[in-house]
């Protein structure tokens, strides 16, 4: 079926032998009565064959480029016009609206009205494809019988890349753009200013002074390592401008029990002077040297009171003679009891330390333990070891002087030559596992006596801090300077009770 909106297409067939093709009766209503039907133009004789009766052809209209068979209303300029003269006869005996059945009547040509427009001309009066009131009818035919069409061949359903390929691609791809951008720095190298070299382009030396390298790039001049008298070292760190470095008590003395007089020390840069070791502390474990000059790079010290357990760390020093070296890590723990030995394996000092597990290695010891900004909080001092005999590497866990008690300490030799040691003034008895620590006596006129403490009193809490064992209660003592006051907790018969005491230094 065609459609409404252009004029319907009848099939040419073959244009040089046209035939004509048989139609079914068809029932046609009313309207079709009036339309003419034409009779086929001409029919193509064949030998051995007889036509049967024509029979009228539907209304079709003209295709393109050949002359229309049948034109009602506007012949075309330049064709014959074809004109019944008769319409086809209806059967008297028929019933109302069957086909006419009886032959048409002969045409008769006519010539042509060149005056008219043509019907499919949009200024046509009579065409009956643009006439609403027109009776003009569609009609369609079968289609002639022809081969089937060849099917198409089956075309393969592309197959997606692997997700293999498509990394091997992107892999590729990467590597042909790095190696453009490669080609054209070192033709920029090559093409730009210069000293003539060929070989890399202009390097980046430039660090963010926040990031690690930025910070141990300016405190590694201020950094030394200490030669000691029996051929082993230790470290070291310049705190005044006028040549003071802090180290450790047991680097100054070496393999023996008596501290050197002078050292030599080996600065980052290579170069080698001696210092003069001022005096040290062994209960303390810390010890002061000073080298010649006034223009040195001192290291900031921080208030080791506001570390926390986390807080990332640095350790600088020389550990196994490699100076210069540098390991990074956190606090893992605060005011951890430690107790450090002297060559003949006698206690020597007891310390509340700053537990970290940066490495720290034989030769590290006297070195700075910084903050991630380069600022000391302690001095590098202990190890951990689970070796049985001689000496053993880092594990992991790691001790410092809290910088605040190394401070005080290397302030007061600086100033006397000696420390004081601070002290509650009470013998301590034995400790029962996780009862707390006994004071077995109270000295008179000492600042536990001044505060009421008395004989057998158990003291459970030191300025803020659970004690449990005698050595944690000495080191939270001897962390804090004389004079500082403190709360302590302690029970007397079943009751607990507190007071403030007023700490002091020891009188020798």
């Amino acid at each position: 079926m065609t459609s409404g909106t252009q004029p319907p297409q009848a099939d040419p067939g073959n244009p040089q032998h046209p035939e004509a093709v048989p139609h079914a009766p068809r029932e046609h209503g009313a309207h079709e009565a009036a339309a003419p039907q034409e009779p086929a133009p001409y029919e193509a004789q064949q030998a051995g064959y007889e036509p049967a009766q024509p029979e009228p052809a539907p209304y079709e209209a003209p295709q393109p480029g050949y002359p229309p068979p049948y034109e009602s209303a506007a012949p075309q300029p330049g064709y014959p016009s074809y004109e019944p003269q008769q319409a086809f006869q209806q059967d008297p005996a028929a019933p109302p609206g069957a086909p006419a059945m009886a032959g048409p009547a002969q045409p008769q040509y006519a010539p042509q009205q060149t005056d008219q427009s043509a019907w499919w001309h949009p200024a046509a009066a009579s065409d009956p494809w643009r006439d609403p009131g027109s009776r003009a009818v569609i009609e369609t035919r079968p289609a002639p019988h022809a081969p089937p069409p060849e099917p198409l061949p089956v075309r393969a359903p592309r197959a997606r890349p692997a997700l293999g390929l498509v990394i091997a691609v992107s892999a590729v791809t990467a590597l042909i753009a790095g190696t453009l951008g490669a080609a054209v720095g070192i033709w920029a190298t090559r093409s730009g200013p210069g000293d003539g070299s060929f070989l890399g382009a202009e390097p980046q030396t430039d660090r963010d002074v926040s990031s690690v390298a930025g910070v141990v790039e300016q405190i590694m001049p201020s950094v030394v390592t200490v030669l000691t008298a029996d051929g082993g070292n230790g470290s070291g760190f310049i705190v005044s401008d006028d040549g003071y470095v802090m180290t450790n008590h047991h680097v100054v003395v070496g393999g023996g029990t008596e501290p050197a007089e002078s050292l030599q020390v080996l600065f980052s840069d290579g170069n080698v002077t001696t210092a003069e070791v001022i005096g040290s502390d062994p209960d303390s474990d810390v010890a002061v040297l000073r080298i010649e000059g006034d223009e040195h790079p001192a290291m900031v010290l921080a208030d080791s009171d506001q570390v926390a357990v986390g807080d990332p760390v640095l350790a600088v020093g020389a550990p196994l003679g490699l100076s210069s070296t540098v390991t990074e890590g956190i606090i893992s723990a605060i005011d951890r009891p430690v107790l450090t030995e002297n060559n003949n394996g006698e206690v020597e000092s007891v310390m509340a330390a700053i537990q970290t597990d940066a490495a720290i290695n034989p030769g590290n010891s006297g070195g700075p333990l910084t903050d991630i900004a380069g600022q000391v909080i302690g001095i590098n001092t202990a190890i951990a070891s689970t070796a049985a005999e001689g000496e053993a590497g880092n594990i992991g866990i790691g001790f410092a002087i809290p910088i605040n008690q190394a401070k005080r300490i290397a302030d007061e030799i600086i100033a006397t030559g000696s420390a004081s040691h601070t002290v509650l003034g009470a013998e301590l008895g034995e400790s029962e596992l996780g009862v707390g620590v006994t004071l077995s006596e109270i000295i008179d006129g000492s600042p536990a006596d001044d505060a009421g403490l008395q004989d057998g009193d158990v003291l459970t809490s030191f300025n803020g801090n659970m004690v449990a064992e005698n050595t944690e209660l000495i080191a939270l003592i001897r962390k804090l300077a004389p004079g500082t006051v403190v709360t302590v907790v302690y029970e007397r018969n079943g009751e607990e009770h507190s007071a403030q005491v007023t700490l002091e230094a020891a009188s020798d």
